[in-house]
């Protein structure tokens, strides 16, 4: 079975990285700054171990004591140790707090993400950018880029040093590091490109994975575990071979670094030896300087590394930089406390008028509204009506704005939800979806999830309302027994009641129900409706149904086939005047109950 993948991520260029990782870095500047200082004092110490060589190696050639030297030695070693550890673990500390901080904001970002755009990129993947991808970030926001600038002054301060020493010998030493360097640039590429792909297919991962557990029930019913097991693997061997790739690249590269200390060691060892030998240099100041040559390995590896991590760190950059310009909503928070008008307050209730409305989900999709008008005036119950696919549920869509009308105007109080602010707008609005998600967590977390400051009185009188109230005496923690994921330990009909009396804590002024009442049994369902009947009187209530009950005590029906409004009317009149609602009535046995 195939599964969607994200969309190959694309190539940014060289500025628009760096502008993206200094954003992450820009914050910790200084305290980046204190880690690569104290790293620098470190280096330091280090660049002085080979001229202490040098003196101790002259004492003992003109039988001079060593006890100072050896002192000295000592305590560069101990305190180029003890600054290296504290700037080390300051440069760690630093990289998970930009960890943290691109993960807050990457999250409050795609928890804000237009609908459309959700409904276009696949949930794993997304979840994959905040975890996977942004620890990717860590390296190169912090140890890349002090390993670059302490390495990258170290390897001038060691270059300098031992051209003092002997330029000849310095020349050998940069002729065969260059020579390797040039290689070395060529594997860069690679790395970048294989871990952008390792990346993509851990997304994949992700997304596999989400599907999974999101229809466990599902799966398990249709025997499809090895099936869906093969899927996960399938991805999972795909991300170890791009992480093979990357690995055997930087393996590569970080061999290079080997291999150039080791040629330059031959080689400044035979030419050394000659000169040595020829009275052009002393034998410390060879033995300096091949310490030198070894105390270089430090910092080109660290330049190595620098670039390696880059290059990984522009792959996972690419990823977060492609989440963070998908489209997003502005929801400030509503003005004032919410209004209560579903449990007895006094707010009016909403009107609602669709005016010529027509919608296209995306373009080069055919429209799936065209020129859908009706006005329901404040308070009282709508019923919508019509065939699967005539754009009933659609309507909830446009009247939360998850959507914009591609023409027309949606109003809602006289006034285009367009102009409204989306957190006022929703906040006077109850909205109970087809498939009343429960989210994990506790009952009370779900009930309040709209009304966090919801009181007692106010979750007890819902619970009655709802018929939920036997539900929580059954439960072992009460309110606050844990649900399961998506609500796995309520029955269909539970976690229905329980999204209708989240709803209705919210206070709304115009609630929106859709099928809300499918999965209820005979008694439950005449009893939400006698709820609904009451809420009706003091809030405007549009619902999607097709239940006699349902449709019966709403004050107006709307009927809609492929995208048009076709009648308005009661129950009585459209079974009169209307062949299709007659033929859906017929089919429904609603006529029966005229």
């Amino acid at each position: 079975m195939a599964v969607g993948g994200p969309q190959e991520t694309p190539k940014l260029s060289a500025g628009e990285t760096w502008r993206a990782l200094y954003g992450h870095f820009r914050p910790h500047r200084w305290i980046v700054a204190l880690g690569a200082l104290l790293t620098l004092v470190g280096a330091a110490t280090g660049l002085a171990q080979p001229l202490a060589a040098k003196a101790l190696v002259d004492r003992l050639g003109e039988d001079g004591s060593i006890t100072g030297v050896l002192l000295l030695l000592t305590a560069l070693v101990v305190i180029g140790t003890a600054v290296e550890s504290v700037g080390a673990y300051i440069l760690e500390r630093t990289a998970e707090s930009v960890v943290l901080a691109a993960r807050r904001g990457l999250i409050g970002r795609l928890l804000r993400l237009r609908l459309p755009e959700v409904e276009r990129t696949q949930p794993g993947d997304l979840m994959s950018r905040v975890t996977s991808d942004t620890t990717l970030l860590r390296a190169v926001t912090t140890q890349s880029i002090v390993s670059a600038a302490t390495g990258g002054l170290t390897f001038i301060a060691t270059i300098v040093l031992m051209g003092f020493m002997d330029p000849v010998l310095l020349g050998v030493t940069l002729g065969v590091i260059v020579l390797i360097g040039g290689a070395f640039a060529l594997v860069l590429p690679k790395i970048a490109q294989a871990t952008r792909r390792s990346q993509e297919a851990v997304g994949r991962i992700s997304t596999v994975l989400e599907r999974a557990f999101g229809a466990f029930r599902t799966l398990k019913a249709s025997g499809a575990e090895e099936r869906e097991t093969a899927v996960v693997e399938a991805a999972a061997r795909d991300a170890w071979r791009h992480g093979v790739k990357s690995a055997k690249w930087q393996a590569l590269a970080s061999s290079s670094i080997g291999l150039a200390i080791q040629i330059s060691f031959l080689a400044v060892l035979g030419i050394g030896g000659a000169r040595v030998a020829s009275g052009a240099i002393s034998v410390s100041t060879l033995i300096a300087f091949l310490l030198f040559l070894f105390y270089l390995i430090d910092p080109v590896s660290r330049l190595v590394d620098a670039a390696s991590q880059y290059q990984v760190g522009t792959a996972a950059i690419a990823r977060i930089i492609e989440a963070e310009r998908l489209e997003t909503e502005r929801v400030d928070p509503p003005a004032g406390p919410p209004k209560e008008a579903a449990s007895g307050g006094a707010s009016p209730a909403a009107s609602v008028v669709f005016d010529d409305v027509t919608f296209r989900y995306r373009d080069g999709l055919p429209l799936v509204h065209h020129g859908v008008s009706f006005a329901v005036p404040g308070a009282g119950m709508t019923a919508f009506v019509g065939p699967s696919g005539a754009g009933k549920t659609t309507v909830f869509g446009l009247i939360e704005r998850f959507y914009d009308a591609t023409g027309g105007r949606v109003l809602i109080d006289g006034r285009d939800v367009r102009d409204w602010p989306l957190g006022e707008l929703r906040a006077a609005i109850g909205y109970v979806e087809q498939d009343a998600p429960v989210l994990a967590g506790t009952l009370r977390e779900n009930l309040v999830f709209a009304a966090p400051d919801a009181t007692d009185e106010r979750i007890r009188d819902v619970l009655v309302r709802t018929k939920l109230e036997r539900l929580v005496e059954q439960l072992p923690d009460g309110l606050e027994t844990l649900v399961g994921h998506r609500g796995s330990k309520l029955s269909g009909g539970e976690r229905q009641r329980v999204a209708i009396a989240r709803a209705l804590l919210r206070g709304p002024r115009l609630l929106l129900l859709d099928e809300a009442t499918s999965q209820l049994d005979a008694v439950n369902e005449m009893a939400l409706r006698d709820v609904v009947a009451e809420v009706a009187r003091e809030v405007t209530v549009l619902v999607v149904a097709h239940r006699l009950s349902t449709v019966t005590l709403a004050d107006r029906i709307v009927v809609m086939d492929a995208g048009k409004v076709r009648a308005v009317g009661t129950h009585e009149e459209l079974v009169r005047d209307d062949p299709l609602y007659g033929e859906l009535a017929a089919t429904q046995f609603l006529a029966s109950a005229r």
